[in-house]
């Protein structure tokens, strides 16, 4: 007699354990990584680094020429299959996980709203009147999910369920806003041609899944051609990866796919991605970024307008938007917080997603150039590092142990 097939609620559960599993190890190997890159940049290894950054990488494919440094094609290129990660996330989430349903997703996100724009306006306060360090306005807006659950898994038993759940739910969300952020602001030079050969690929993604293709190699194969042609277009590439992340089927109204199978396309390619992403190149894109030499900065840089702005913005601004928002949610009447989550709790969320690492060093490397990218950089470096500390140690302070537990 056959095993009787996983539900679709069982799947959901079973995938969002799993993505909390990955997610914390990563955040860990997040932190190894950026310290790795810090140790290199400033000891006699920033030569061999500095190399490793900028080796030049060209692609051929007929007339097709793409030459990038190394760094770039990290950014550019292993970032877009992040962004494709990201996508595939949010859309299993919207249609099967934490954000299906308006009464699960309008906690959240109101919380992660509030959590972009408050930061953002306290950045704006302090630099708006220098133009150039205003072109990273949305530096200090975004959360890092790995380095974020990492450093909550290090409070072991402490930590209820429900805020781990609401923490990732934020993240998503957070992760949402940052991608429309990067498509309305951080595009420049536009190419029409390419842009057109972009709609047409665009059009095929739609296509496959209106006629309920279920193979992965045509949507991969039209998101591959779709990132080469948004590299020209002047659209950031990355987005191709949020678009074929979108057009890829799972169970869902929309999506005649049956329920009793065992995994939709979605999910076997979201668990196939999410250990290269989280062991391979996370870690690569803050070994290749993260890397600021100190040996020109003294302390003073820190309080200079730019860094001081992205540190505001996401030690202070983050936990403030987030638990103001919270609590006029709960003062509604329309939304009640997870089990285990007071005020208390929400503040030290709140300081957790001030670790903007990963995400705000994307946005930083397209809004700046040297030296404005460096003191971007000490910002979010120093503000990760403070949110990190202050978020740990307030939830040890204020979670009470539970027994057989660590932490």
């Amino acid at each position: 007699m056959p095993a009787p097939q996983p539900s679709l609620s069982q799947r959901a559960l079973g995938a969002l354990a799993d993505f909390l599993r990955l997610e914390a190890a990563s955040g860990i190997l997040l932190i190894a990584a950026a310290a790795l890159a810090l140790v290199c940049a400033n000891t006699p290894l920033e030569e061999f680094y500095d190399g490793f950054r900028e080796m030049p990488v060209a692609v051929v494919f007929g007339e097709l020429r793409i030459a990038k440094p190394w760094q770039l094609w990290i950014n550019d290129g292993l970032m877009a299959v992040f962004f494709l990660l990201v996508s595939l996330e949010i859309k299993r989430e919207s249609l099967t996980g934490q954000l299906a349903g308006l009464d699960r997703l309008m906690l959240p996100m109101v919380c992660a709203a509030a959590g972009v724009a408050v930061p953002a306006l306290l950045f704006v306060a302090l630099n708006h009147a220098d133009a150039t360090s205003m072109r990273g306005w949305a530096v200090p807006t975004a959360t890092d999910i790995a380095f974020a659950l990492g450093v909550l898994s290090l409070l072991g038993s402490r930590v209820p369920t429900g805020m781990k759940l609401l923490l990732s739910t934020i993240a998503v969300v957070d992760d949402l806003i940052a991608i429309l952020i990067i498509a309305l602001f951080y595009s420049h030079g536009l190419s029409w041609v390419a842009l057109g050969w972009a709609a047409a690929m665009l059009l095929g993604l739609v296509l496959l899944n209106r006629k309920g293709v279920t193979a992965l190699t045509p949507y991969l194969l039209l998101g591959a051609a779709l990132w080469v042609f948004m590299l020209k277009s002047g659209v950031h590439a990355t987005l191709a990866g949020v678009v074929t992340g979108l057009a890829i089927p799972h169970v869902s109204r929309r999506n005649t796919i049956p329920d009793e199978i065992e995994h939709s396309p979605l999910e076997s390619l979201e668990h196939a991605l999410h250990p290269w992403v989280a062991y391979a190149i996370l870690p690569l894109f803050a070994f290749a970024n993260a890397g600021l030499s100190l040996g020109d900065f003294k302390l003073d840089d820190a309080f200079a307008a730019l860094p001081l702005g992205v540190i505001l913005g996401l030690v202070v601004g983050k936990p403030i938007g987030i638990t103001l928002a919270a609590l006029a949610m709960r003062a509604t009447g329309r939304v009640r917080w997870p089990d285990g989550m007071d005020m208390r709790a929400m503040i030290g969320m709140g300081l957790l997603c001030g670790i903007g690492f990963t995400m705000s060093l994307f946005i930083a490397s397209l809004a700046y150039v040297s030296p404005h990218y460096e003191e971007a950089v000490l910002g979010i470096l120093a503000a990760s590092l403070v949110a990190s500390l202050l978020g740990m140690a307030w939830l040890r302070m204020v979670l009470p142990a539970r027994p057989g537990g660590r932490g």
